[in-house]
């Protein structure tokens, strides 16, 4: 089934609304006009009623009847429209006014037999025109004489008339107001949706150079505004992410070089003369080194590319941090002992995580420790684990203070503090980001910090992580 654009719905609905809103309003106006004439109506007849009773109440004998008429067509003069029949006890016509619609003997209508109150009011049709009616019973002033009928109606043709005259005007004006309700519900819907709009063609103008394009928040409704926010902060979440990824394909592309061009140019010298076995050997083994460091860097990369799409899934198994610090002590003792660096560990704790991978991530933070750790010095390793809280385990090692804009960088790839490391082969700068990956998948943070000549790094794990 196609679907409606928001225009189509908006218009759609505002004309239903409005004509449903046009229709009663109609029907009330009318109602009222019809109740109006109605009430105008009865005021009359009532009037006529109470005119013929006080005329009828001055009747004491039955000479007194002669005068009735010429009495009562006196008080009809100037009151065109309006018919008065009164027949006596024994069915006789007392009186009749000369347009009156009444049937010749009233008394034989069978819906008259019995009525001894008023009635009414009702619509008479005769002769193409239409009255509305009532009948009273009026007492006559002589004793023991039942009262006699009157029958009252007013012509109302010219309600009628008017009525329809009415009805046509308001339906007219009703389809009028419905058409103009369409219209306009559909200009103004096209205008209320005119930002979004705006955010569809701002939409079609992003691409990977045009990143920086943003939305005035004080030219949006504040019904978009949080849409336009989150489209903002979208835009700078991308604008962000291309600028890292611009600036890893620059020095990944960087780093790839130095290796490839260390092959290329020891190859080339290799083959420039004829060499002894021995030779070739050794250009073996130095292009052997070559590859390794290149095949360490591609491991990282793919280990960095899973963590970034969130395929690193730890294995569940208790992890004994201390056990496994002094393992890796262990294993860094020869180069702790070449460098004169110390090795000190206090503390205890245990997590639930991936042993392999923990390790990995402290074997990251010790290496880089005792890199920067000048001789006499010693990296220590603290680790707190309270009966109840999150386990920590931080690492510390004296060295130059590091800035604040450098330490929000120390996780990032390829990144390093001392730039004259570059070109060295003491690791392609991938360390601390694949340590910050799985930490993370730990649902840890890890930190780092650097005050008074300490570098610190700080990993904090959860209670029962990962769950």
């Amino acid at each position: 089934m196609r679907v409606r654009s928001v225009t189509y719905r908006l218009t759609l609905f505002f004309s239903t609304v409005s004509t449903a809103v046009l229709l009663a309003v109609g029907y009330l106006v009318g109602a009222l006009v019809e109740s109006h004439f109605i009430e105008q109506d009865m005021n009359e007849l009532d009037g006529t009623i109470e005119l013929v009773g006080n005329v009828l109440a001055k009747v004491h004998f039955r000479s007194d009847l002669d005068p009735v008429p010429q009495l009562l067509n006196d008080a009809l003069v100037g009151f065109p429209g309006l018919s008065i029949k009164i027949v006596g006890p024994e069915g006789r016509t007392l009186f009749a006014s000369s347009d009156t619609v009444f049937a010749a003997n009233p008394m034989q209508d069978k819906s008259n037999n019995g009525f001894s109150g008023q009635r009414g009011p009702l619509v008479r049709e005769s002769g193409g025109h239409a009255f509305r009616e009532i009948v009273a019973a009026m007492p006559l002033g002589i004793a023991g004489i039942p009262p006699a009928k009157v029958f009252v109606a007013v012509n109302i043709d010219h309600q009628r008339d008017f009525m329809a005259a009415l009805r046509r005007i308001l339906w007219l004006s009703i389809a009028a107001g419905m058409l103009l309700t369409g219209v306009l519900a559909w200009i103004a819907a096209r205008r209320g949706l005119e930002p979004i709009r705006r955010i569809a063609a701002l939409a079609h103008k992003i691409s990977a150079s045009r990143l920086d394009e943003r939305l005035a928040l004080d030219q949006v409704p504040p019904e978009l505004s949080d849409l336009a926010s989150a489209l903002n902060a979208m835009l700078a979440r991308l604008e962000d992410s291309f600028r890292r990824l611009s600036d890893f394909s620059s020095d990944l592309a960087h780093e790839l070089r130095t290796p490839v061009g260390n092959l290329v140019t020891e190859t080339e010298v290799a083959l420039s003369r004829a060499r002894s076995a021995d030779e070739y050997r050794e250009v073996l083994y130095s292009n052997l080194e070559e590859f390794n460091r290149l095949s360490r860097m591609i491991g990282d990369m793919l280990f960095l590319a899973k963590a970034d799409n969130g395929l690193i899934v730890p294995r569940q198994e208790t992890v004994d941090l201390a056990l496994e610090t002094q393992g890796l002590f262990a294993f860094y003792e020869a180069l702790a002992e070449e460098r004169g660096v110390g090795l000190a560990l206090e503390g205890a704790g245990t997590i639930s995580g991936d042993r392999l991978m923990i390790r990995r991530a402290l074997s990251n933070l010790l290496s880089n420790a005792l890199r920067h750790t000048l001789r006499g010095n010693a990296v220590k390793v603290s680790i707190e684990q309270p009966a109840s809280g999150e386990t920590r385990l931080a690492i510390t090692n004296p060295g130059e203070d590091i800035a604040a804009e450098q330490l929000s960088r120390l996780f990032d790839r390829f990144y390093r503090v001392d730039a004259s490391r570059q070109k060295t082969s003491e690791g392609a700068g991938l360390g601390l980001a694949i340590t910050k990956s799985i930490v993370e998948a730990h649902q840890g943070s890890i930190m780092a910090s650097s005050a008074n000549g300490t570098i610190r790094f700080e990993i904090r794990f959860p209670p029962g992580a990962p769950a």
